[in-house]
């Protein structure tokens, strides 16, 4: 085996140690979501995911209103946050092009999207024609 051979081999053994461990997730709360975690953790239920970034103003903004509706709607509603920087295979693969973006999933398909740092009842209302 060459060495770009068991480079490979390293990296697909940890990325499925990565799905197969995925992040551990409290009642409330977003979850840190990853190229290779967020498709088992948009799969099932409705989930909300922060598209954000580090350098994002409005995306730090909305920050503390995602954190509060992880907590409200814990049980009903699952809220991931995806750092675009880092993760750049899911953000195209959106079509992610402005950010903050709120993707909004149901059984793992994308149902909607909210584009833009939109007060809490937007999103409630968005929200709750998946609930």
């Amino acid at each position: 085996m060459d060495e770009l051979e068991q480079i490979r081999a390293r990296k697909l053994a940890e990325l499925q140690g990565r799905v197969q461990h995925p992040v551990a997730r409290t009642d409330s709360g977003p979850v840190h979501l990853t190229d290779a975690t967020f498709e088992a953790e948009t799969a099932k239920g409705v989930v909300l995911v922060d598209m954000w970034a580090a350098w994002c103003g409005p995306c730090l903004r909305i920050a503390p209103v995602i954190e509060q509706i992880a907590t409200d709607y814990a049980g009903k509603v699952r809220v991931g946050k995806l750092n675009t920087d880092e993760n750049p295979w899911t953000t195209g693969r959106f079509g992610v092009e402005s950010i903050p973006t709120l993707l909004i999933f149901k059984d793992g398909d994308l149902v909607d999207r909210i584009i833009g740092a939109v007060p809490r009842q937007e999103i409630e209302r968005v929200l709750g024609r998946w609930i």
